[in-house]
């Protein structure tokens, strides 16, 4: 009895002690998180204010002041790094790093480390060689951004410690090198190994161990010669064990180092062992590193890593001149089905499962055409569109939105192609992608044009120009309905004062008795409208131009839009007037954004950034002081909320906006530091229309507010 007593209690102090581990682990995040949100709530107004200087809008800067910006702007992103930093610890630690996996080629990665570094290498005067061995694969199965990531790090720690000599990064397929307890590695079919060697000053044996520790270097003191933080080689081993590899060390004083990354081509299926602590980083790393097998280190329960099924799309086969699809849809099944019906239609297709993915592939692949979901996970599809239809780098790239979301008009107006509701489908699908095909192979685009003044005709003939646009012009309704009938066209122009009919109804008879409801129209008018008449145009029409100075500049760019012309082909002088016309919004322009903060910096950076935009910035420093400002300012169109602040938190201040009811469907956008997961759905669930992570990218708020005010 005095035995089993005993043992009673040794487990009753095990659990003790458990859940005080479990209660420190969690004190720990929270620390990190509101630590981030009080470094980034400063490091917020830096950047914003010095980007706006480094862009010298006004001219009035010299070129060294733009390039003191430019360090400021500089150093505030690599502060940025360091708390990202910071909190991929924090994640990897309590499990909840997502793991997104996906077909990552060598050539896409040799593109990244090519770009990264070369520049680098040119200034320190070093060789720089990227070896890719023959006979590798195409591609990986591997979460590609923290792939990126590690190898980011072990590159830099290259650079950063080599003077003279060479850095190269060699990647090959390994049969052997790593640990032989790791049990991911060794039930492999392929191992890649990553090699990254240089000439630099080398680590001792005896610093082997230390540099994989949080905040240390294989040089310490505080006369060190080499800067940095001693966090690139902790995450990067804790990220190699969530993707099922591992990290190697070889190395000789004063000749160099070489650091192997092994990952199996394949990401397991069952996510290797969660990190350790980091009370047992130093054994661990020791046993990370070590050159002779060691035993394995007990892992703690941690929540598994999130990881999404991946889809395995055409990324690995694209070549220049293929036509590619990205598909923005985040259920891997109907993505499938998407894949199979473009490469039907002779389109290489490219899978992303969130916005931010989508957008970078938009970006980087320059896409023939894209399949748009508006209900992805980590943002709403709207600001997707948006921010690909204010960027003229991809603003001609035809979208075709697929969602369950019915605002087909809006869909349009904003510059979709087309619009198909869910459920859909295998035909009405078909009939899509073909009509996609079908757009983006044909070069000229045409435009029909109907106006009974030929003076007028032809002047929008030349404003529009020609070469990848064929204008044709009729004088009336019924010469409208008939080329309609016809011939196909790609956007139509019109006045409302036509001889037989008028506009209204030239344009209720195309949406109907033609059936081309989703035809683009242009209404181009000197006609004062009523707001009976303006009401209905906006549900006929997808655009009104008001017939002024600056009408022409209007029309060319909603022409431009609807006809998805590329804007780096256009001739300089209209890319500078588009240009010109994009820095006045007129969905922004003039509407009241309430800032509610307690940071006066933010405040002061917000309010500059906005009032650039020709919008009025009120401002609150609480969440009382912010409702009070709502209810003493009726005009307010949308609301910019920090969620951390003192005794009224952001959350709290929201659901008390919402429960008046004169505010229930205002625009409110969450603007968090704490950048965690989940944040984005507690920001919706409190009341929030949105969401927004310092420090703020003014691209994105200025496309959030777009969206929120056009509901």
């Amino acid at each position: 009895e005095q035995k089993n007593n005993e043992v009673e209690q040794a487990k009753v102090a095990l659990e003790e002690k458990a859940e005080q581990l479990a209660l420190i682990s969690k004190y720990k995040s929270e620390f990190l998180a509101n630590m981030s949100h009080e470094l980034r709530t400063p490091l917020n107004s830096m950047l914003i204010l010095s980007q706006m200087l480094m862009e010298n809008q006004d001219g009035n800067l010299t070129t060294k002041q733009v390039g003191f910006a430019q360090t400021i702007h500089g150093s505030g992103s690599d502060l940025l790094d360091l708390i990202n930093d910071i909190l991929d610890l924090s994640k990897i630690e309590s499990g909840t790093m997502q793991i997104d996996v996906g077909a990552v080629t060598f050539a896409e990665l040799r593109k990244f480390v090519e770009g990264t570094f070369r520049q680098m290498a040119d200034i320190k005067g070093l060789q720089f060689e990227v070896e890719p061995a023959p006979g590798l694969p195409p591609a990986i199965q591997t979460d590609g951004r923290r792939l990126q990531q590690v190898l980011k790090n072990l590159l830099s720690n290259a650079f950063k410690f080599t003077e003279r000599g060479r850095v190269t990064l060699r990647v090959q397929v390994a049969t052997e090198g790593w640990n032989p307890e790791q049990e991911m590695l060794n039930a492999a079919n392929t191992v890649v190994a990553f090699s990254v060697s240089d000439t630099g000053i080398g680590i001792p044996r005896d610093k082997h161990a230390v540099i994989f520790e949080a905040f240390q270097q294989g040089e310490s003191g505080t006369s060190r010669k080499y800067g940095g933080t001693g966090l690139g080689l902790s995450i990067s081993r804790q990220i190699t064990r969530l993707l099922g590899g591992e990290i190697r060390l070889e190395s000789i004083p004063g000749e160099g180092s070489t650091f192997t990354l092994y990952l199996p081509l394949m990401y397991p299926a069952a996510p290797g062992t969660a990190p350790e602590p980091s009370t047992a980083v130093a054994s661990s790393a020791a046993e990370a590193v070590a050159l002779k097998p060691a035993a394995p280190t007990p892992a703690r329960a941690v929540l598994a890593p999130v990881v999404e099924r991946a889809v395995a799309d055409d990324r690995t086969t694209v070549e220049p001149g293929d036509r590619v699809l990205v598909i923005a849809e985040d259920d891997p099944s109907f993505a499938q089905i998407l894949l199979d019906l473009a490469r039907e239609m002779g389109f290489k297709g490219l899978v992303a499962q969130r916005a931010d993915r989508a957008l970078a592939l938009v970006r980087e692949y320059q896409p023939a055409a894209v399949t748009l979901d508006l209900r992805l996970p980590d943002a709403d599809g709207w600001t997707i569109l948006d921010r690909l239809k204010h960027d003229p780098a991809t603003r001609h790239i035809p979208v075709h939105i697929i969602s369950v979301d019915e605002s087909w008009q809006r869909g349009l107006r904003l510059g979709a192609r087309d619009f198909l509701v869910k459920p859909a489908t295998r035909e009405s699908l078909t009939e899509a992608l073909s009509g996609l095909h079908k757009f983006v192979d044909r070069p000229v685009k045409r435009l029909l044009v109907v106006e009974d003044d030929e003076a007028q005709c032809q002047s929008i003939r030349e404003l529009i120009g020609d070469g990848d646009v064929e204008t044709v012009t009729v004088g009336s309704g019924e010469a409208a309905l008939e080329a309609l009938q016809r011939e196909a066209y790609d956007c139509m122009v019109l006045d409302l004062g036509l001889p037989d009919m008028t506009g209204f109804q030239l344009v209720s008879r195309v949406k109907s008795e033609v059936g081309l409801r989703k035809l683009p129209t242009i209404v181009y008018t000197g006609k004062q409208l009523t707001r009976k008449e303006e009401a209905e145009l906006n549900r006929l029409a997808e655009s009104v131009v008001i017939k002024d100075a600056g009408s022409p500049e209007r029309l060319y760019d909603e022409t431009a839009l609807f006809l998805h012309r590329v804007t780096a082909t256009l001739p300089e002088g209209r890319r500078r007037m588009l240009e010109q016309l994009h820095r006045r919004d007129p969905v922004l322009t003039g509407r009241t954004v309430l800032v509610v903060d307690d940071d006066v910096r933010n405040i002061f950076a917000l309010t500059t950034f906005l009032e650039r935009s020709d919008m009025l910035v009120v401002y609150a420093e609480s969440g009382r002081e912010g409702i009070a400002r709502l209810q003493d300012t009726p005009e307010i169109d949308a609301v910019l909320m920090d969620v951390m602040m003192p005794e009224m938190d952001g959350y709290e201040t929201m659901r008390a906006i919402r429960a008046i009811p004169a505010f229930r469907s205002l625009p409110i956008i969450a603007v968090t530091a704490k950048a965690m997961k989940g944040d984005r759905e507690k920001c919706i669930e409190a009341g929030a229309t949105d969401y927004i992570a310092k420090p703020v990218d003014m691209d994105q708020l200025l496309s959030l507010l777009r969206v929120c005010l056009y509901r």
